[in-house]
């Protein structure tokens, strides 16, 4: 019971959350600038649905993992309230923690499969097709191959004949070191046709280095893979309306050190 109740909380936190957007993207692997931009009729709230909810459920989570506000529930839904500038979401969140308890209110949120798309499929902000598909078109990396320091374009460009559903891509990589990084990237539900989907990969500083908080080593030199995967819902989440529509796989290679 008091899963669901923290489940409908967090879904409320997230739904009137109105002072961050999700676009804090890893500067190393970046979205490009999409051309799909349809037309309007009427509010659209899918968007700022899944933007909020997601920021506001990635600042609790680092208030907790991160920061280790977690002695009390005035502590950690007093931080979540000044991080995002609203006292309703604090006064929220302190709903659901003192219902819970601070330390179980914690290890709920650690262990929830936290999937703003379908909290906001449940809230009918965003729309579901459970029979869309979609299929990338010719997944590839450009370039092959370039010395450290240069970007790379994955073109997860996909079609689709039946439309989609709420969806992401998920791109992953691999390093020569065996090193992973990724992320995901949200689309609204589409018509059929098809859809161009470039993301930029930076190779100026080291995978998952930030030169601003720490010394980084550079690219090794060799192999890097990628997969990439187009789904419906959220890639990988074990709630209702998600799937995976497609599984490309593709890689490039760093030829040589870059001296700065």
């Amino acid at each position: 019971m008091y899963k669901t109740f923290l489940f409908f909380i967090l879904v409320v936190i997230g739904s009137v959350s109105a002072s961050v957007s999700f676009k804090n993207q890893p500067k190393k692997l970046q979205r490009l600038d999409s051309v799909y931009n349809p037309t309007k009729l009427g509010i659209d709230l899918c968007p700022e649905c899944i933007e909020e909810s997601v920021e506001v459920i990635n600042i609790l989570l680092n208030l907790i993992l991160d920061e280790g506000i977690i002695e009390s529930c005035s502590a950690l839904c007093g931080a979540l309230a000044n991080r995002t500038g609203s006292v309703i979401i604090g006064d929220l969140c302190s709903v659901a923690c003192e219902a819970f308890g601070i330390d179980e209110f914690v290890k709920a949120l650690i262990k929830m499969d936290l999937d703003p798309i379908w909290y906001c499929e449940i809230l009918e902000l965003c729309p579901i097709n459970d029979h869309g598909d979609a299929k990338f078109i010719n997944f590839q990396v450009t370039p092959k191959s370039a010395p450290e320091g240069s970007t790379f374009i994955f073109d997860c460009s996909f079609i689709s004949v039946n439309g989609t559903g709420t969806g992401t891509i998920n791109v992953e990589l691999l390093d020569p070191k065996n090193r992973t990084a990724g992320n995901l990237y949200w689309f609204e539900a589409r018509k059929p046709g098809t859809y161009p989907e470039k993301i930029g990969f930076q190779t100026l500083f080291e995978l998952n280095c930030d030169p601003s908080q720490e010394v980084c080593d550079g690219w090794p030199i060799g192999t890097y893979n990628i997969t990439a995967q187009v789904c419906n819902g959220e890639c990988g989440s074990h709630h209702p309306h998600s799937s995976i529509y497609d599984t490309a796989k593709g890689s490039f290679e760093i030829t040589k050190k870059k001296f700065f």
